[in-house]
């Protein structure tokens, strides 16, 4: 950070610390950018370093900020569940840093988690279902423990697409029967994707420093993209699964969800690491990295970086703006190869079949161990709850994922097996690595996907097709950047590698971001102006 843009949050942070909740109130109140909650980790934290700013301060202008828009004003609605103890605990890390204890760069910084991870606190963990309400989990998940050694004050429970989105076949993402609709920052009226669709809305509004999401395919990335952030998908394994409630344990995962590259690699790295509790980690020993170190300008350098074809053709305003972000990839020393990721085709009817067979399995397990005193112990009491509060439960959308889920045998079953096999040989050897070593290539690149569409209770989600599936099946790291705006809505710019490949990834992403400069705060519009 340069002198002058310390000054100038330094200005903003001293104005704050004595009038916290006036200022901010009357800064959030008309929607103008805040300057110091729009800043980054590194940011805030020499704001803490010189004094300038506590964690107590920053957490009351987050909160702040979260009543006058999140729940007045725009009434975005991407915070579920607020953290009663989050100014205690701030409290205590500033105690901890006058005594000249730091944990490390997320010391004091307010975090936000999606709704599915596991806190064992006054927080309810609740996938967004009523079944869940009032549930407080047994145990932290593994992140969660990993966010609170670090130092990180935990502000709260972002809105998420009910189940992570694995209710129905004709969703409404941004919709929990607990927490209601997220709205799209960027026009009111617009979808914010899922099903971490909390965590992008919060993050576009700056109602907190970083957020974390989870992603079995696109919940991730896809809000990411469609909220104007940063998203990591990271590799499976890289971070534990271990209190996150599931979906599909060969594609699950959490990761970040942030406003810029550096906060997200920051994020990762203090959420990475070996979990005794989920074998998955294991193979990462040695693999998480210094997500900070990879934070280069010239990432791009030397790089070959195949533009997945295959994944154009979907929106021509959406391609006309990759097109052009092309070139600053090539500006920045990048070799562009034009590629199709070969067998894309092969594993759509299957992974569905692997998501549906692990669901019903992996949901136990979690209630099992996380919820023991919950009123619903099995996927057959989640419908019958549903069926029974269907006013409050089903009057926008069914639940056909959970009776499919619930009618598959289990994890012995040959179609399981074999679509699982297949998944990983068509995505993995004979997919995104086989067109990385034919052609030479360090990353894949292509739109994330397309812009936020009108969000439709009567026909569900009309998303178009998307770069999320061959990373997410594959389980390989996926990361989305901020590419510009079609009429306002955000487009991203997807970066995809092999397995353990984040830090270069990371590398390429942050290159991209400080060339391009794309990101836009939004304006909370009611809906979005065409002739912009």
């Amino acid at each position: 950070m340069d002198r002058r843009n310390f000054v100038r949050l330094g200005v903003a942070a001293a104005s704050a610390s004595t009038t916290a909740g006036t200022a901010t109130a009357t800064r959030a109140g008309t929607m103008a950018p805040d300057t110091v909650l729009d800043a980054g980790v590194r940011e805030q934290q020499a704001l803490m370093e010189a004094g300038k700013l506590t964690s107590t301060t920053l957490v009351q202008r987050y909160l702040a900020r979260i009543a006058a828009v999140d729940r007045a004003g725009p009434r975005l609605n991407a915070i579920i569940e607020l953290n009663p103890d989050a100014l205690a605990l701030a409290a205590g890390l500033d105690r901890e840093r006058k005594a000249g204890t730091v944990r490390g760069p997320l010391h004091g910084i307010p975090v936000l988690l999606k709704d599915n991870i596991a806190t064992a606190d006054k927080m309810s963990t609740s996938a967004g279902s009523l079944a869940l309400d009032g549930v407080r989990a047994a145990h932290d998940a593994f992140v969660a423990a990993r966010l609170r050694a670090a130092g990180a004050v935990i502000l709260g429970k972002t809105n998420l697409s009910e189940w992570a989105n694995m209710r129905s076949t004709h969703s409404v993402s941004g919709w929990s029967g607990r927490g209601g609709l997220t709205r799209n920052p960027y026009a009111l009226d617009r979808n914010t994707s899922g099903s971490s669709s909390g965590s992008g809305a919060a993050m576009a509004a700056a109602l907190a420093t970083l957020a974390v999401g989870t992603e079995t395919d696109g919940s991730i990335v896809s809000p990411a993209s469609i909220c104007g952030i940063v998203g990591i998908k990271p590799t499976l394994g890289l971070v534990s699964r271990s209190g996150i409630i599931p979906i599909a344990h060969s594609q699950d995962t959490a990761g970040p969800m942030t406003r810029t590259v550096a906060d997200a690699a920051l994020l990762l790295a203090a959420m990475a690491g070996a979990d005794t509790d989920d074998a998955a980690t294991a193979p990462a020993a040695g693999k998480a990295a210094d997500y900070a170190a990879a934070l280069r300008t010239d990432g791009l350098r030397g790089k070959r970086v195949g533009v997945a074809r295959n994944f154009f053709g979907n929106s021509p305003a959406v391609d006309a703006v990759i097109e052009a972000e092309l070139a600053v990839l090539k500006a920045q020393g990048a070799t562009l190869v034009d590629v199709k990721v070969p067998n894309v085709d092969k594993y759509g009817d299957t992974e569905l079949e692997v998501l549906l067979s692990e669901f019903r399995p992996d949901m136990e397990a979690y209630l099992s161990r996380y919820a023991p005193h919950a009123p619903v112990k099995t996927m057959a009491d989640v419908i019958a709850f549903n069926d029974k509060h269907v006013a409050q439960e089903l009057r926008h959308f069914g639940q056909e994922h959970l009776i499919a889920a619930q009618a598959r045998p289990g994890l012995d079953a040959k179609a399981y097996r074999d679509a699982l096999a297949a998944n990983h040989r068509y995505s993995r050897e004979e997919g995104i690595d086989a067109i990385l070593r034919e052609e030479k290539l360090d990353a894949l690149v292509a739109p994330t996907g397309g812009t936020g569409w009108l969000t439709d209770y009567i026909n569900g989600d009309h998303d178009g097709p998307g770069f999320s599936t061959p990373a997410a099946v594959a389980g390989y790291p996926h990361v989305t950047v901020p590419a510009g705006q079609v009429h306002g809505l955000p487009v991203g710019l997807s970066f995809v590698g092999t397995a353990w490949s984040e830090a270069t990834l990371i590398g390429m992403a942050y290159a991209y971001e400080q060339a391009s400069r794309r990101r836009r705060p939004p304006t909370f519009p009611a809906s979005v102006n065409v002739k912009a």
